[in-house]
């Protein structure tokens, strides 16, 4: 059995045991390979976002939480390159991380020779550049996803920079920018902040309570559309 078909099978026999925990040389058995092999294994999975953890003692093991595992995906080959390509685009977004962890989730629990393939597809897909080039701060993301005030340094038009606490709201893109939208304690008012334009920032533990309007935003509401999952 090779690494990737291993992998997947790894993750598919601590689903069908959970809660139970299974221990490295029990896995290791499983598999045929040592249990430095398991440990390396699950820590791959573990850098891939799949919710794995040990529970200690003379029975713990490892175990993980089948709430927040996928069942094998029937995603073709061709779907999840495809899903690849359009990650490549999110690069520089608030959501390049993010996604990059979801394509590795659906890679994880793809049947082996489906995976195998998509990973042969990829290799004959080329690509120029690494998508925007205006990055949005890791914290900046952190913070819209978790609802808590910023301290920014920001630069202005003219390079001029500043220091404000901002409660921020969501984010507003274009082609070639992100702009962080935020409100503004020094103005008192709802600001887009362009995020290659912040120089440091600082998350604050005041959670911020405010929602966004699009009555605030002084742009055309027919030149504005939210996001959509469907």
């Amino acid at each position: 059995m090779n690494r990737t078909d291993r992998l997947y099978a790894l993750v598919e026999e601590l689903r069908a045991v959970s809660p139970r925990p299974r221990s490295a040389r029990w896995l290791a058995g499983r598999f045929e390979v040592s249990t430095r092999t398991i440990e390396r294994d699950i820590s791959a999975l573990q850098g891939s976002g799949v919710p794995i953890w040990a529970e200690p003692g003379r029975t713990g093991g490892y175990v993980v939480d089948r709430a927040h595992t996928l069942p094998p995906v029937n995603l073709t080959a061709a779907e999840a390159v495809a899903m690849a390509v359009a990650l490549h685009r999110l690069g520089g977004t608030p959501f390049a991380g993010a996604g990059a962890t979801a394509l590795r989730k659906l890679l994880a629990v793809m049947p082996a020779a489906d995976a195998a393939e998509a990973h042969r597809l990829a290799g004959r897909v080329h690509l120029i550049g690494d998508g925007p080039a205006t990055p949005v701060p890791a914290v900046v993301a952190d913070a819209v996803s978790a609802r808590r005030v910023l301290r920014l340094r920001y630069a202005d038009s003219a390079g001029t920079a500043s220091v404000r606490e901002v409660e921020p709201l969501g984010y507003l893109g274009n082609p070639r920018h992100w702009y962080l939208l935020a409100w503004c304690r020094l103005r008192d008012g709802l600001r887009c902040f362009r995020t290659d334009r912040i120089r440091g920032v600082e998350a604050l533990p005041e959670v911020v309570t405010r929602e966004l309007r699009l009555d605030d935003l002084d742009i055309p509401h027919e030149r504005v559309r939210a996001l959509s999952l469907v």
